[in-house]
């Protein structure tokens, strides 16, 4: 029983306290005076009746009710229903105010005085009870009676209401009476555990909706600050009871106020959570918190600060929740499509809809909450239960260890006093009790129909709404209400009285006197067993969210597990691998721990050491993917057990499992502790009362048995509820004995668990401790995946009271932190288990002495382990070296860990690869990993993965624990620009100073002080090769310099030159001495000269020539001469017309450091202008000719970008007043000049007689034809519209027509297209001296470039040769950027054309990504990280795009008659990779071998590309890093081949050779930056007179002359080129693919670029091969793996293996094996003469000569498959090259290819010709062609001459005789009877007959003589 009210207080406006203007409120008069004992009175009651502020009113405001809510501080919520009235103040009081006001008058000196003012008065009624109704009435009943004036005393009515007593729960119905002739009736709850809500949840969800409400809950649960924002102050205080009905069973344990008074809003900034109401007028001062959820009820909206991240609800259960709710707020949503609605869909009333959101919220705790009594500990049951809930094992069976949400609500207060509240098994239960235990499998089937969920829910409603109000409604309620007179006159009411409070006390005391005497009401409190409802293991397993783990897997544990105890140890061993992998699934573990129990004796098995090691590894794969929550309670299992396997070390010493599983995160995470010591005290406390209820105890299992299916004996917590239901009727002396045996239990559990802990946590070498803690932890509590992490360190990182944790320890100090972790878990647990003080003293004080004594074994145990035979690990394999390499570091043990590609780990079939153990060898060459697989089952593979230390990008410290031993120190990850990466474990046998001096030694080699420390200049020396120059004479003369350099460039050089250098620094700046000499030499060109002689040899003495003659050797010199660009000749009849010469200006490298020595500049222009005009350029890289195209006489140019000086000096408009001409004026003068003198050394130029008239531009094209003109021209434009790339043409996405003709179209017919590009910004180099007069037309260029003009009307096009505007003599390709602001060419001479060139750096990021995706670190599965996707990020294959494009357009721009000069940036990168694209797809002679080192040699190595400062070859350069610009290239070279592979000479392999060894420093091709530094180190020349060792390859071009002439691997079969062929590749992404140089590997033996490693490993195989063959026979069959076998070698293709056979038979036959190329020439040119003679060219010959397809790209008849080495044929119609023989029916056997692979023709067929041959009998005659091959050894037939497909063959060794023969019946007539022949063969007898009797005669003795021949 309860009273309804506690208090009544009157509290008023106070007239004599303001406090700053503001009014204040004052408790006038409150009854009883005295507290109650049980209820004190509340404060603050006056803020809470005005929560705005008191305010005195002009106007009478109606009268308010609502109620707020208080909360004393045990938590005790008091309902304060405020009734508020105004009342008018009279004179006095009103005065009273005035002069309140007339004090502040100062500050407001117009005060509005009105004629009356209203004060607020409250009527308030305090309870525990929350009646709104009630108090409503109550309150409005005693103002009607004091309003209307009724005839009963307010103080009976008062002291009635405070003297009313009602039932708190049950049920009743009372009808209470205030005295004033009301009546009212009190409904109570059944059960007051359920909350009562009236209507305000409907009403919540209607205010804010679904959603909203869904967010509020699931903040509320996951404690998140709310705030209610309403101006009704009664529906804050229903929206906050509303949602915490919903939160049922849950309670909300934290602030909690519906209505918050202005005064106290400073409450809102609290760090805690809070679910608070308050009134709207206040919203501006709620905006500037930034962590709190607002709900406006008014305006239905929810807002969340961005900083606040709410979980919500697990999916689906969040949608099938909105579902739910949906169906109850709105049933008409279901039906509102259809066709014809039900009639009666409407949605319940508000209470009865109330009661069903209710019940849908229910119906989601029971779901979330399902199996929860199965994860309570019940850890004592006298003298008061004490419960824990474990956690991890709940959101482990449920699959939930992820979800946010449930975690949240799992660590929140809510749910802790669920548990409290709810845990103990013997207590009064509820409708969630029965909910969560009777219920959960009807609504797990349920959960999927709508409409079934919606029956439950209905139900649940039904029985919240009962319980609400358990009766009918009742029409019995009378109260009065003030009558309408009273309320609408304004006449001077009675304000209302002073009550006598004496009255009221009287009516009080009275009351409680009764209560009394009256008998005490028992509230009957019916107790029972709480049901645990089906556990959650059931639920779970039906689910299928378990890891699905066949049982095929689990036996593999079971098998593997048998023969470890069997001790059939190598069975073990095969089952390992496969092991560890199933020991990834959740049940595999689970069987693990089940079948290691079955192997324990008493506590204890004793295995030997091989056994004892792999059950220690199993345990540590099993315990490596545990948590540190251990969720599935794996670990839980295994700490039994690592306690019981042990192993005997020596007398008396025993090694137990727990000292070699310690390193894992778990074991220092104090929640498992916890959670497995309740566990067990569980068990024990279960067991002490089982033994007491013996008898008890076994009828009872026997019923579970029968009831669940043998599922569990009577569990803990059914025991527990028994012992509580029974511990009332025990004596006192029975109840203490109970109490202390579950207190000693608990005790002796608790030094049981110090034990354990000391076990796990101390290490078995404590040293090994300290070197593990420098490494830091971060949060234990946070899930790590590293396991490098130790016990001790976790565990001290977790206290609280060590500073850091980590000082340097001793073995004393990890004692002292064990000793510490141990103690605070032995506090927290016994005091949550009431351990007496003495127990616990008695337990700190044992501690320190069980921790010191168990030091004390491991020491022991450690001592002997050390002294263990170590395991026998593989044999160690020696790597094969190059010549000259040697090994710095000798192996060291690692494991090999697969990185991020899927294909060796055998996860695209096959056993796995790696990881692998062996050892890792550094050499002065290349890091070499070499060892052999971990799984057994490819045991005895070798894999073998390296790079060269030069292309090492990037080293990272890992650490990595292997499946396979529980420990690995350290590891390191490295990448490799070669497409590698070494991800290696060092073995605990390596010490740690070995790694580091491993990567210190290797930092050394890849970074050395100077270029000559790189392999290519240190192979072969043992010594480091030191610089040392020799002293010079000082008075030597320059001039004898200059003529030394070029006669003894390699001994001089080297030496003087760096000498002089490091005497005297001479800067550039002051080399001006050095330039006059230079000008004076004889070798020098001086402006002097007669130009009319002006070539080089007229120059030099007749003595010095042959000083030239190393020169002349260069690459450049040859080139230039090939192409008709100069020559350098004795005559002096060079006449002066000839439009270029060789300029030896630079030849001492003092005009540009980095140009070669020689260098192409038009005949007119003089040497001392090429040294002004090289200034406007960067790095002095002027613009030089380096290629003329044949045909149009074109000149392609290259040069660096402009300087910015030169920029501004160069477009200065003509019209500028300059007074002087200043040196820049000069100096572009000049450069203009230049500029004219290419365009003028041009013949179209030169052959039109004006700058302007149209025969000229006309001439150039007359010796191409109208229509490829035509064909040709839009072309130009189109492309020249990508590159410039407008912004509505995004490149990509244009289609090239067929062969141009629809792009041709396109152009017409869109004029909008020129109007666009002319926005791009887009300068020409103009002229200085231009005259001012702008040509009338100026047209943009895409547009003159397309010949594009306006279109007829008709829309055909125009004449293209006559309306086509002039085009530019000479396009200059510039950088964007650099060419803004320049004014137009009025002349059209040239033509700017600026393009966006792709910067250093982009490429450099580009490579780094593109390197992470084709060779990833680690294995992903997120979508966004596939390797598609990455090689996009990358944008690699951009970076190709626009280079082939700008390529490209160059080559059409040469080919219509226009010159090009191409000068970007520096000038060494980009530009060389167009200007080098440009030649090889322009002239036929680069794609050739000698062509394309040529090319290289020339535009690269020659012009200075900087291969040092880009490879990051050096110290010095290490900074850059690693830019691929000539990778970029060579994988367009790559490109181009794939698109046209019939017209190069080298394969894909030359070009993956290439790319392989310009990274790797094997070769001194590619180190330094240019020539001049190639001959201060001496190197230029040096190359072919080395002979010295001839085993060293100094360059790699004579590397690959010595292998292209051993071996066709270089070699293109397809090769077949066209004359004058210009190839034109298509550029777009779509048509470009990823190299395959990036994605393959070969793990047998490592990278195939060195190709004596592949020789020697092949006569290495050989040897063991040749004899193990004494043995059983041998399979032929050959596995193989794309990523182990090296596949070119495995499986050659067709050629490359006739010509393999071809030399194995010479070698076996004793003959001198012939060249392969002579060979092919042999096979090439029969293949031809046959073409000629045959009408119809055979299959044979189209294929390998295919000189008759004459398509754009030749490569439609025939698709060439690329492998590493050579290249096998795949005919693309219908025929199939293989190497077998067997004819295939319908297509040409390969046996008809055998003529390719003889040397001659007459060889091939001896003799051939027509011959009649007889049939069988009866058969006519036929004619047939027949051929005698004497090689063979055979005579073929075929149906005739053209016929591929052989006949019959006559095997010339079955051939008996040949006789003459006699004409037969149907012998062809007209032939003589000599003509006849016989060929009798041991099976038979053949007819023939030749044409005439000579010829037969011919035929015999050829016979004949192949025969005595044989």
């Amino acid at each position: 029983m309860a009273r309804l009210a506690d208090y009544f207080v009157v509290v008023g406006y106070d007239l004599d306290n303001r406090v700053e203007g503001e009014g204040l409120g004052r408790i006038l008069q409150r009854f009883p005076e005295k507290d109650w004992e049980d209820s004190p009175f509340p404060q603050g009651i006056e803020l809470f009746c005005q929560p705005s502020g008191w305010q005195l009113v002009p106007e009478r405001q109606p009268a308010s009710f609502f109620v707020a809510v208080l909360t004393d501080i045990n938590s005790e919520r008091h309902y304060c229903a405020c009734f508020t009235f105004w009342e008018g103040l009279d004179s006095p009081q009103l005065k009273k105010v005035d002069a309140g006001d007339a004090d502040e008058a100062d500050e407001e000196p117009a005060v509005v005085q009105h004629a009356k003012l209203f004060a607020p008065k409250s009527l308030v009624v305090v309870s525990r009870l929350d009646y709104t109704e009630a108090f409503r009435n109550c309150l409005g009943l005693i103002y009607t009676v004091h309003v209307d004036g009724l005839s009963t005393p307010l103080e009976t009515v008062i002291g009635n209401l405070l003297t009313c007593i009602i039932p708190v729960a049950g049920g009743s119905q009372r009808t209470i009476t205030l005295g004033a002739g009301d009546r009212q009736v009190i409904q109570t709850p059944i059960n007051d555990a359920l909350p009562v809500s009236g209507s305000s949840v409907a009403q919540l969800f209607r205010q804010l909706g679904i959603v909203n409400v869904l967010y509020l809950f699931c903040a509320a649960l996951t404690e998140h600050k709310i705030l209610f924002l309403s101006s009704s102050y009664q529906r804050l205080t229903d929206a906050c009871r509303g949602l915490l009905a919903i939160m049922f069973p849950l309670k909300y344990s934290f602030t909690y106020v519906p209505i918050l008074p202005g005064k106290l809003l400073e409450v809102l900034s609290t760090p805690t959570p809070f679910i608070i109401g308050v009134n709207s007028f206040f919203r501006s001062e709620t905006q500037e918190l930034l962590d709190v959820i607002i709900a406006d009820l008014d305006g239905g909206t929810v807002t969340i600060p961005e900083c606040v991240h709410i979980s919500l609800l697990p999916e689906p259960l969040l949608q099938q929740t909105q579902t739910a709710l949906s169906m109850v707020l709105d049933p008409e949503l279901e039906f509102s499509d259809q066709a014809f609605p039900p009639q009666s869909m409407h949605a319940s009333a508000l209470k009865i809809q109330d009661k069903e959101i209710r019940a849908v919220f229910l119906w989601l705790f029971a779901r979330l909450f399902q199996g929860y009594r199965w994860c309570l500990h019940i850890i004592r049951i006298h003298p008061e239960p004490v419960i824990r809930f474990h956690k991890a094992a709940f959101l482990g069976q449920r699959s939930l260890t992820e979800d946010d949400f449930l975690m949240k609500v799992l660590d929140g207060m809510a749910f802790a006093g669920f548990v409290s509240e709810r845990g103990p098994p013997y207590r009064a239960t509820d409708l969630f009790d029965d909910l969560v235990a009777n219920q959960v499998e009807r609504i797990r089937q349920e959960e999927t129909y709508p409409h079934k969920v919606m029956n439950h829910v209905k139900e649940l409603a039904e029985q919240l709404f009962k319980n609400e109000n358990p009766y009918p409604a009742v029409a019995m309620h009378k109260v009065q209400r003030p009558s309408e007179t009273s309320q609408s006159t304004d006449q001077s009411r009675t304000p209302f009285p002073v009550l006598d409070d004496v009255a009221v006390q009287l009516f009080i005391d009275h009351a409680v006197a009764k209560l009394k005497s009256s008998p005490p009401v028992v509230k009957v409190e019916l107790k029972s067993m709480v049901p645990s409802g089906p556990p959650l293991g059931d639920i779970v397993d039906r689910n299928g969210n378990v890891m699905a783990n066949s049982a095929r897997r689990l036996e593999v544990v079971r098998n593997c597990i048998t023969y470890i105890f069997d001790n059939k140890m190598l069975e073990a061993k095969k089952l390992m691998p496969a092991v560890l992998r199933a020991l990834k699934g959740r049940t595999a573990r689970v069987c693990l721990t089940q079948e290691l129990n079955q192997h324990v004796l008493q506590n204890r098995a004793v295995l030997d050491d091989q056994q004892f090691d792999y059950i220690v590894r199993m345990m540590n794969c099993t315990l490596q993917d545990c948590s540190h929550m251990d969720e599935h309670g794996i670990a839980a299992a295994l700490l039994p057990l690592v306690t019981a396997f042990c192993r005997k070390l020596g007398a008396g010493i025993t090694q137990f499992a727990y000292s070699c599983v310690q390193e894992h995160m778990v074991w220092t995470t104090m929640q498992f502790w916890e959670a497995m010591f309740y566990s067990d005290v569980q068990n024990h406390i279960k067991a002490l009362y089982m033994e007491t209820d013996d008898g008890n105890k076994q009828s009872n299992s026997q019923d579970q048995q029968d009831g669940s299916g043998s599922r569990r004996e009577i569990s803990a917590l059914d025991l527990a509820a028994e012992q509580n239901r029974l511990w009332p009727t025990l004596s006192k002396e029975m109840q203490m004995e109970r109490v202390q045996k579950e207190e000693s239990t608990v005790f002796s559990q608790a030094i049981h668990y110090a034990n354990r802990m000391s076990y796990l946590l101390l290490p078995l070498d404590t040293s090994k401790n300290r070197l593990l803690r420098s490494s830091g932890l971060g949060d234990v509590e946070s899930v790590s995946n590293s396991y490098v992490t130790n016990s001790i360190a976790g565990s001290m990182a977790e206290s609280y009271d060590t500073e850091s944790g980590f000082e340097d320890a001793e073995s004393s100090d990890v004692a002292n932190s064990v000793v510490r972790f141990i103690n605070r878990f032995v506090d927290k647990v016994c005091n949550e288990s009431g351990v007496t003080n003495e127990h616990l003293k008695a337990l700190h004080t044992m501690i320190p002495d069980i921790v010191q004594m168990h030091i004390e074994t491991l020491d022991a145990v450690h001592r002997e382990s050390k002294r263990l035979p170590p395991i026998q690990k593989p044999k160690l394999l020696r790597p094969t070296l190059l010549p000259g390499e040697e090994l710095v570091m000798d192996g060291m043990r690692v494991h090999l860990i697969p990185d991020g590609r899927d294909e060796a780990t055998g996860q695209m079939g096959g056993p796995p690869l790696l990881p692998a153990e062996g050892a890792i060898f550094l050499t002065t060459y290349r890091l070499i990993f070499k060892g052999t697989p971990s799984d057994a089952l490819v045991g005895e593979q070798i894999v073998t993965r390296s790079f060269p230390i030069a292309s090492l990008t990037k080293e990272k410290r890992i650490s990595v624990t292997l499946t396979m031993d529980q420990f690995v120190q350290e590891g390191l990850q490295l990448r490799s620009c070669t497409f590698q990466l070494l991800k290696i474990a060092f073995d605990e046998e390596v010490a740690s100073d070995l790694a580091e001096s491993f990567r210190k030694h290797l930092h050394k080699l890849r970074f050395p002080q100077h270029v000559q420390g790189t392999f290519a200049f240190t192979v072969g020396q043992s010594g480091k090769l030191v610089l040392e120059p020799k002293t010079k004479d000082k008075n030597q003369s320059l001039k004898t310099l200059s003529k030394n350099l070029v006669k003894n460039a390699k001994r001089t050089i080297s030496r003087q030159y760096v000498g002089r250098k490091k005497e005297a620094p001479a800067t550039w700046e002051n080399r001006s001495t050095f330039h006059t000499e230079l000008d004076e030499d004889e070798i020098s060109v001086s402006e002097e000269v007669d130009q009319s002689a002006l070539t080089l040899s007229s120059t030099i003495r007749s003595s010095d020539r042959q000083t030239m003659s190393n020169v002349v050797e260069r690459a450049c010199c040859r080139d230039y001469q090939r192409l008709g660009l100069g020559t350098l000749s004795n005559s002096l009849t060079r006449s002066k017309n000839e439009p270029f010469r060789i300029s030896t200006a630079n030849r001492m490298y003092t005009v540009c450091r980095s140009y070669p020595g020689l260098l192409i500049i038009p005949q007119n222009i003089l040497d001392p202008i090429i040294h002004r005009i090289s200034r406007c350029y960067r790095q002095n890289r002027f613009p030089v000719v380096c290629w003329r195209h044949s045909r149009t006489k074109a000149v392609l140019l290259r040069s660096a970008g402009l300087h910015a000086k030169g920029v501004v000096s160069f477009f200065k408009s003509p019209n500028a007043p300059t007074a002087v001409p200043s040196q820049a004026d000069s100096t572009s003068l000049e450069q203009e000049k230049y500029l004219q003198a290419i365009i003028s050394s041009m013949p179209s130029y030169s052959e039109s007689t004006g700058r302007n008239t149209l025969s000229g531009f006309t001439s150039t094209h007359m010796n191409t034809s109208e229509s490829s003109d035509k064909l040709r021209q839009p072309k130009i434009g189109d492309l020249m519209k990508q590159v410039l790339g407008n912004k509505e043409d995004v490149p990509g996405t244009f289609s090239r027509g067929a062969l141009g003709q629809k792009a041709k179209v396109i152009s017409l017919s869109q004029p909008k297209a020129s109007g666009k590009a002319k926005n791009s910004p887009r300068g020409k180099w103009g002229s200085i001296r231009g005259s001012g007069r702008l040509s009338a037309y100026n047209p943009d260029i895409g547009t003159r470039l397309a010949g594009k003009e306006s279109p007829q009307p008709n829309g055909g096009p125009n004449d293209p040769l006559f309306l086509r505007q002039q085009k530019a003599y000479l396009y200059i390709i510039g950088d964007k950027a650099q060419l803004k602001g320049g004014k137009q060419d009025s002349f059209q001479q040239w033509e700017v054309i600026p393009i966006e060139v792709c910067d250093v750096r982009q490429v450099k990021n580009s490579f780094k990504k593109l390197m992470k995706a084709c060779v990833p670190s680690s294995q992903t599965t997120e979508p966004n990280m596939s390797f598609l996707r990455l090689l996009e990020d990358s944008e690699w294959m951009t970076l190709l795009h626009r280079v082939l494009q700008v390529s490209v357009l160059v080559v059409e721009l040469l080919d219509t008659g226009s010159s090009v000069m191409v000068s970007l940036e520096d000038g060494w990168d980009v530009t060389t990779q167009v200007v080098s694209l440009v030649q090889l797809l322009s002239d036929p002679y680069y794609r050739t071998f000698d062509g394309f080192r040529l090319l290289v040699e020339k535009e690269w190595l020659s012009f200075g590309h900087r291969f040092s400062h880009r490879g990051a070859q050096t110290l010095g350069s290490q900074s850059s890093g690693f830019t691929p610009v000539f990778l970029q290239f060579l994988d367009c070279v790559h490109q181009i081949h794939l698109q046209f592979p019939m017209e190069f000479e080298f394969s894909h392999y030359y070009l993956k050779f290439l790319a392989y060894h310009y990274m790797s420093n094997r070769f001194r091709t590619f180190l330094l930056d240019s020539d001049y530094d190639r001959i201060e180190l001496g190197v230029l020349y040096e190359e072919k007179s080395d002979r010295r060792n001839p085993q060293v390859c100094k360059s790699v071009w004579d590397y690959i002359d010595r292998l292209n002439k051993k071996a066709p691997v270089f070699y293109n079969y397809m090769y077949s080129p066209e004359d004058e062929e210009v190839l034109r590749p298509y550029t777009f992404i779509s048509n470009l693919k990823v190299w395959d140089f990036y994605l393959e590997e070969t793990l047998s033996d490592g990278p195939p670029y060195d190709w004596e490693l592949r020789s020697r490993q092949e006569s290495l195989a050989e040897e063991p091969a040749e004899k193990a063959e004494t043995g059983a026979p041998k399979s032929l069959r050959h596995i193989v793996w794309p990523c182990y076998d090296d596949l070119s070698k495995v499986m050659p293709d067709a050629i490359t293996k006739l010509l393999q056979d071809l030399q194995n038979l010479e070698a076996e036959l004793g003959q001198t094996s012939e060249k392969w190329k002579d060979t092919w020439d042999k096979i090439k040119t029969t293949q031809r003469t046959e073409t000629k003679l045959e009408s119809r060219p055979s299959f044979s010959s189209s294929l390998l000569m295919s000189s008759n397809l004459s398509h754009q790209r030749r490569s439609q008849g025939v698709c060439l498959q690329d492998s590493r080495v050579g290249s096998s044929i795949k005919l693309g119609l219908d025929c199939e090259a293989s190497a077998t023989s067997t004819p295939v029916a319908g297509r040409p056997s390969t046996s008809t290819f055998y003529s390719q692979f003889h040397s001659t023709e007459s060889e091939n067929r001896s003799f051939e010709g027509i011959l009649y041959k007889r049939g069988a009998l009866l058969k006519p005659w036929k004619p047939r062609w027949f051929v005698l091959d004497k090689t063979k050894h055979q005579l073929r037939y075929y149906n005739n001459r053209q016929d591929k497909d052989c006949k019959g063959v006559i095997e010339l060794s079955d051939v008996e005789a040949v006789i003459v023969g006699t004409p037969t019946m149907g012998a062809p007539k007209n032939v003589e009877e000599k003509a006849f022949f016989d060929l009798k063969t041991d099976k038979r007898m053949y007819y023939l007959c030749a044409q005439e009797s000579s010829n037969a005669q011919l035929w015999m003795d050829s016979i004949q003589s192949s025969l005595s021949d044989a």
